[in-house]
């Protein structure tokens, strides 16, 4: 993957820099044949990639100064017309679908001027141009149907997200060409390879936190959940352990109305969270037979 960032710093727009693009894309690969759009497709592109033993077959823009002339003429061309021109290494066609209109494309794979049967009599190089171009196009469609893609305005993000889900599509079809008989039969198979994918991905994350927190106060609220409710009937309410939050710094009780300042600071075990309370706030579990707890204020 190679992402455009722009011009250089140096402010000079690089010259054929679809060629390049093409080229880097493709190292390594050898006997394949490579679709491009007219962006990407020249005459030196075609012969780089001869070297490496791959062909390219695309449309090509008019203003390319190795077309000859006669291929953009379309005076007196009828409807289905075609026009072929053959070098060394490379066919260009130039086919009119409608009046006033035509269409390039140059290959490298083909060799002659064969035509199709159909009624509007396409030539076979842009038979199999449009029967290979639309693989960008369906990766995004598939893509689309189950993605992780999230709404940001950071540009990276973007970029991961994408990745995560090619790789997810890729890793689906190398799976299903593997086994494929793995829940053979069903219409939604992407889907329950795309749960069990995320269900192994998330489990070694899962187990890692299977032991208690480190703070007392997080061990003791995880021990109580795990041990269930209480056996014993209590008509006093229970409180959770609390972290008298040594060290932290205190602040007036924003409930308490000025007139009652209090400075504490008290952490609830069951959040993350501090919360400030003052004395008359605080609800005593002491048992009410031997001691008489304080009233609590209400600040609702």
């Amino acid at each position: 993957m190679q992402v455009y960032t722009g011009k250089p710093p140096g402010g000079v727009p690089e010259k054929n820099q679809g060629m390049r693009v093409v080229l880097d894309m493709s190292e390594g690969l050898q006997g394949h044949n490579i679709t491009c759009d007219n962006f990407f497709t020249s005459y030196r592109l075609g012969v780089e990639l001869q070297k490496r033993k791959l062909t390219m077959v695309g449309t090509i823009r008019k203003n390319k100064p190795e077309l000859p002339s006669e291929l953009l003429k379309m005076q007196g061309r009828t409807v289905h017309s075609s026009k072929f021109a053959f070098s060394e290494n490379a066919t260009v066609v130039s086919y009119c679908p409608k009046k006033n209109k035509n269409v390039l494309v140059m290959s490298t794979m083909h060799k002659d001027a064969s035509l199709s049967a159909r009624e509007d009599i396409k030539p076979q190089i842009i038979l199999d141009y449009n029967s290979t171009k639309g693989g960008v196009d369906n990766l995004d469609k598939v893509t689309a149907t189950y993605s992780c893609q999230r709404m940001t305005a950071r540009w990276p993000l973007v970029i991961f997200y994408n990745i995560v889900d090619v790789s997810a599509y890729n890793a689906y079809v190398l799976w299903t060409e593997i086994n494929q008989q793995w829940n053979g039969g069903k219409l939604y198979r992407r889907r329950l390879f795309l749960e069990e994918l995320g269900k192994a991905l998330i489990t070694p994350k899962i187990q890692r936190r299977v032991r208690p927190p480190r703070s007392t106060a997080a061990a003791s609220a995880v021990q109580k959940i795990q041990a269930g409710p209480s056996t014993h009937a209590s008509n006093q309410p229970e409180m959770d352990p609390v972290d008298t939050g040594s060290g932290k710094k205190r602040k007036r009780c924003q409930l308490c109305p000025p007139r009652q300042d209090s400075y504490m600071v008290q952490a609830c075990a069951g959040s993350p969270l501090s919360f400030l309370m003052s004395p008359s706030a605080v609800i005593s579990t002491m048992d009410s037979s031997t001691t008489r707890a304080p009233q609590s204020r209400d600040h609702g």
